[in-house]
Formats: structure tokens, C-alpha cells, sequence
């Protein structure tokens, strides 16, 4: 899919599109309204990052290069976010990194608190990381990786054409919204009752036809 090169200053969260595929209504609330409140379930997520996002911290295991909280991004799709660990192993297709010897593929390693879902919303998030890696960096990959916290697991994911195109799609959706300042109604559902949003999205009352509605439908009978 052919997108535009977006300006640095209109670029979105990476870490958004995650939101937009479990609801994008949420990620309306947090990424346009600037809404947001805390669950235990976010707030999990949270310690389980700052265990991973350690900026300062480099390893260098025989051929394997591990970087904790490595800034991303791409100007094809208009993102910028930030990767746990990416795990660089030496490869002969590799590109060169400054200070190594050698050439090296990365592996975005994204870190949860949960375990794997049955949808794509976490999937979409790794491969939105990829993409931002494969351009930052001039070079093909096909695969990267969840650490579950709760499973104690990790879980490598190969990435298809059609991620690709899914998750290109997505955030041109995602731009499309963020442009006109646009959120969606809510498509209710029993995910709701895990949205740390619940309370300030209220989607049983969005649910409600309003007193207006009614009022306006009977005076047009």
C-alpha cells in the first residue's frame, strides 16, 4: 500500500495501534481526547515495561547484541514509539552497526503482562516495530517476538504480507481520525468490561437512543 513520508510533527504513537485494534474509540480517548485512567491491568503492564525499558543497559552475548529501550521510527507510516529490546544477531545479510564488528539482523522483543490474545491488537504492534526497524535500518526481516509475563514465555511471531498491509491500513485509518480530531462510537462488547476506560468511554449509555432522538423521531412521524 503507498502511503506519504509524514513531517516528525504529525507523527502518531507506535504503542497506539495496539489501543486502535482492541477499540478505536479507546485509542480515540487516550490518543485525541488525551484521556486515560489506571487498572490493575495497566498498571501491571507498566512495572513489566520498566523491567524491559532500560535505556542504559547493553548486552553483548557471543553473537547476539541485546539494546533495551531503543527509539523507532518511520516516516512511510507516520509512527514513532520505542522497542523493550531489540535483539541484534549476527548475520551474514545483516547491516553493519557502528562500534561491531561484523553485520547484524534485529529482532524487536515486545514485552506484556498478560499472556497471548485470540486477536491481532498486540500482533499489530510488533509488526508496526518491525516496519519502523526495516526502514530505520535498510534491511528485511521476517520475524520478531513477545516476552508473557504472566506465562513467563516467549513467542515468535513471523510476519506476513498481510500484517503488513493490516497494520499500513490501520494507521492510515488511525491518521485519517487523528486529522479531523474524530471519536468513533463504540462498538460494545465483553472487552469493555477490561477497558481501563470503561468508566469514561460509558458505552451502555452510548448504547441508549437519547431523549432527543426519541423526541425528534416522534415529532417526524
Amino acid at each position: 500500500m503507498s502511503m506519504p513520508d509524514y513531517k516528525e510533527e504529525d507523527f502518531l504513537q507506535l504503542a497506539g495501534i495496539q489501543h486502535f485494534n482492541f477499540c478505536r474509540r479507546q485509542w480515540a480517548l487516550i490518543h485525541i481526547e488525551q484521556q486515560w485512567e489506571e487498572n490493575s491491568r495497566t498498571l501491571e503492564g507498566s512495572y513489566v515495561h520498566e523491567i524491559a525499558d532500560q535505556p542504559l543497559l547493553r548486552e553483548k552475548r557471543r553473537d547476539k547484541l541485546v539494546v533495551r529501550a531503543l527509539p523507532i521510527h518511520s516516516r512511510r507510516l507516520g509512527i514513532s514509539g520505542v522497542c523493550d529490546v531489540v535483539e541484534f544477531i549476527r548475520d551474514s545479510q545483516g547491516v553493519a552497526l557502528a562500534g561491531e564488528e561484523g553485520r547484524f539482523l534485529p529482532y524487536p522483543v515486545e514485552y506484556k503482562r498478560g499472556k497471548p490474545k485470540k486477536d491481532q491488537s498486540d500482533r499489530s504492534q510488533l509488526v508496526a516495530q518491525l516496519l519502523c526497524l526495516e526502514e530505520m535500518l535498510a534491511c528485511e526481516l521476517s520475524a520478531g517476538y513477545f516476552f508473557y509475563n504472566e506465562i513467563k514465555h516467549r513467542v515468535e511471531v513471523t510476519v506476513t504480507q498481510e500484517d503488513r498491509e493490516h497494520v499500513a491500513a490501520a494507521l492510515q485509518e488511525m491518521h485519517h481520525y487523528f486529522q479531523r480530531k474524530h471519536t468513533p462510537r463504540a462498538k460494545t462488547g465483553p472487552h469493555c468490561q477490561s477497558c481501563s476506560l470503561h468508566r469514561i468511554c460509558l458505552p451502555e449509555m452510548l448504547e441508549r437512543r437519547s431523549v432527543a432522538g426519541y423526541i425528534e423521531s416522534r415529532l417526524n412521524e
